[in-house]
């Protein structure tokens, strides 16, 4: 399974790299640190699943996302984020993510998080309305 990962901070990025690739099968095809990157290496690289920020400089991921998914829509977008909020939720599901998890939540939520994408089930964390 190809991966990339859009997060702005390179330490974000490395960590999510080091979980990640502790999977058999699982590659990290590339990495952006904007929504703009995101949507270049989306369409470059052709990922399975993307891990993408919602706040990012440029383009946020929301937006990113909405144009990601609209030219592939086979591509699982996982928004990774610090806002526990159902309106975002609602926000990122309406964009085409098909996952939702907390920065906080990384270390529980993040390789089920991706398995499910991969398997095309949505996966959204901590929110009563969207709780897996």
């Amino acid at each position: 399974m190809r991966i990339l990962l859009a997060d702005d901070h390179s330490v974000v990025r490395r960590g999510l790299r080091t979980l990640l690739e502790t999977q058999s099968g699982w590659e990290i095809c590339g990495e952006a640190a904007s929504g703009r990157e995101a949507i270049e290496q989306a369409r470059e690289l052709k990922p399975d699943v993307i891990v993408m920020d919602i706040s990012m400089p440029d383009l946020n991921g929301l937006e990113a996302t909405r144009q990601i998914t609209r030219k592939d829509p086979n591509t699982e977008v996982l928004i990774l984020t610090l806002y526990d909020s159902d309106q975002m939720i609602r926000e990122a599901r309406d964009a085409g993510a098909h996952g939702y998890i907390l920065k906080s939540g990384l270390d529980s939520d993040l390789l089920a998080a991706v398995r499910s994408l991969a398997e095309h089930r949505p996966y959204f964390r901590n929110s009563a309305e969207y709780a897996v």
